[in-house]
């Protein structure tokens, strides 16, 4: 059974005015997005943010794809 979601990303509006992050980071879901859709390497996505565990980004853009 996959992890859902809602606990890999949060939304907050105490934390960057609401905007998803990965949880336990500060690192906005969107910048992922913005990486994938600038055609950039997931991996450099990792070296610029490494708090963001590379299990735990994949699972939610699976998730994510799944939903579409």
């Amino acid at each position: 059974m996959s992890t859902p979601p809602e606990t890999m990303i949060t939304s907050d509006p105490d934390i960057m005015s609401g905007t998803p992050v990965f949880v336990g980071t500060g690192v906005p879901f969107p910048t992922l997005l913005d990486h994938l859709k600038a055609g950039q390497p997931v991996s450099e996505f990792f070296d610029n943010f490494p708090t963001v565990p590379k299990e735990q980004a994949v699972a939610v853009l699976e998730s994510t794809r799944r939903r579409e």
